[in-house]
């Protein structure tokens, strides 16, 4: 390890260095100050004979004079165990638990690399979150990569934890391991995620790896790398179904600005580095099923949109990688509607491959299908009442202003700790759907009608039936 007193630069979080040689991109460093302070780094360019070392902390306190740098000739990895389970870790993957470090077990590389195509065997087996609107609507399939679109002051954290709480494959009893993963968090979130995984025993099965808003911005490049080498090694190596939930991927990407305004590079759209879809690539490409592996994981990342702009260029490449989203909407959170989820613009890509007779129920397409129609032409005729008065609609365009309010008050909220199973949901649906007129219901099978419907049909006509008494 060759030791290096040529520093020329610093610019920000980033060391430049010249007159080196036989030095590999993404190799750890050793910064040694005058005071013998050390910290560390990790090469992030090399051009000619000057390295790029970008800083795990502040550079306060760097004398280019009298600065020491050394570079160790490997990357950075991570001691991965069983052993992590029921541990809180920092953005770095070093204890904040005050429990000891992980010792015995094996070092993995934390950059990792995508599941190779060939390699990649097809997401199936519904996870049943407990959450209506996305096991219902928007299916999360085992091996998925399903983000949540969010925006400032929306309840992401609050979904993330009941999902976490809540997520099983149906049918097996098997829980997922959960490896959660917050950059840039404030202080208070960080604690609402611990004291809810602890209060709810979830943390037992759980490692949380939390870089704080207060902690060097560069490290939030590495905390989601550090969950998902740590999932990967759970999921493939221990047979584990592993649930991966990051938590902002807006930070991250923010980090990602930083650092390549700090090399001066040329911006893309809106300031941010024109690599960043690939960036980001490498990590929502690591969820999957391996063939011949048991183990899985499944990822759930939350982004906050700026502005509410969902074309904003993160959420934008986000849509490309993934396999669908999930929106939260600031018009039912308006209405104290939790989750807020708006399932028209939400998406699952994969939704059929973990729906149908044997997953799920044989009317789980059809019957979501027809909900969402439905839904839809409440939403319009709503937008429609606003303008000509609800007196001017037909009794059928109220019967379909009343599904939608229904539909938003009981269908898609519920309580917080709420764990609906997904025959709970269909019936639910089912119960709603009930109050259109039967030929309303063009997406579904007759055969599914009289199978799963007509009860709740007969039900309405009873209902009917003793209102129109008491009223006489």
């Amino acid at each position: 390890m060759k030791e290096y007193k040529t520093v020329i630069q610093v610019a920000g979080p980033l060391v430049f260095v010249e007159g080196v040689s036989n030095v590999g991109y993404n190799e750890l460093v050793e910064i040694i100050l005058p005071s013998g302070e050390k910290r560390r780094g990790q090469v992030l360019e090399v051009s000619k004979n000057i390295a790029v070392v970008q800083l795990f902390g502040a550079s306060a306190g760097l004398d280019i004079a009298n600065t020491s740098v050394k570079f160790l000739g490997e990357t950075m990895k991570l001691t991965v165990s069983t052993e992590m389970l029921g541990r809180v870790f920092n953005g770095l993957g070093e204890p904040r638990d005050n429990g000891p470090k992980i010792l015995s077990g094996k070092k993995a590389d934390i950059l990792g690399s995508a599941i190779n195509p060939y390699a990649r065997d097809e997401p199936k087996a519904f996870i049943q979150t407990g959450i209506s609107a996305i096991d219902g609507m928007n299916t999360l399939v085992r091996g998925q990569k399903l983000p949540i679109f969010s925006g400032a002051g929306l309840p992401h954290n609050q979904l993330a934890a009941q999902i976490a709480r809540q997520a099983k494959v149906r049918g097996t009893g098997e829980e997922f391991s959960v490896v959660f993963a917050a950059v840039g968090i404030t202080f208070e979130e960080a604690s609402f995620f611990i004291r809810d995984f602890e209060r709810t025993g979830a943390l037992e099965k759980a490692v949380l790896f939390l870089n704080l808003a207060d902690d060097p911005s560069v490290e939030r490049i590495i905390t989601p790398r550090l969950a998902l080498t740590t999932a990967e090694y759970l999921a493939y190596e221990k047979d584990m179904h592993v649930l991966v939930i990051i938590t902002d991927m807006t930070n991250y990407c923010e980090a990602l600005r930083e650092i390549a305004s700090a090399r001066e590079e040329v911006p893309g759209r809106r300031g941010y580095p024109g690599y960043m879809y690939t960036d980001l690539s490498t990590i929502y490409e690591r969820a999957g099923r391996i063939k011949g592996k048991e183990g899985t994981v499944t990822q759930f990342s939350i982004l906050t949109m700026p502005g509410d702009d969902i074309t904003h260029p993160i959420a934008d490449l986000t849509g490309y990688i993934t396999e669908g989203q999930v929106v939260l909407s600031r018009d039912l959170h308006r209405k104290n509607i939790y989750p807020p989820i708006d399932v028209l613009p939400s998406l699952s890509r994969l939704m059929n491959l973990g729906i149908g007779k044997e997953q799920t129920r044989e009317d789980h397409r059809n019957t979501a299908d027809q909900l969402y129609a439905g839904y839809a032409t409440g939403r319009d005729l709503r937008a429609l009442s606003a303008v000509v008065g609800e007196e001017a609609l037909t009794e059928l365009d109220r019967k379909y202003l009343k599904f939608a309010e229904q539909f938003e008050k009981r269908f898609i909220a519920q309580d917080n700790y709420e764990d609906r199973t997904i025959d709970e949901t269909l019936e639910l649906g089912w119960e709603l759907l009930s109050a259109l007129p039967e030929g309303e219901l063009k997406r579904i099978k007759k055969e599914f009608i009289e199978k799963y419907g007509r009860k709740h049909y007969e039900k309405q006509k009873q209902k009917q039936a003793e209102t129109d008494s008491a009223k006489k």
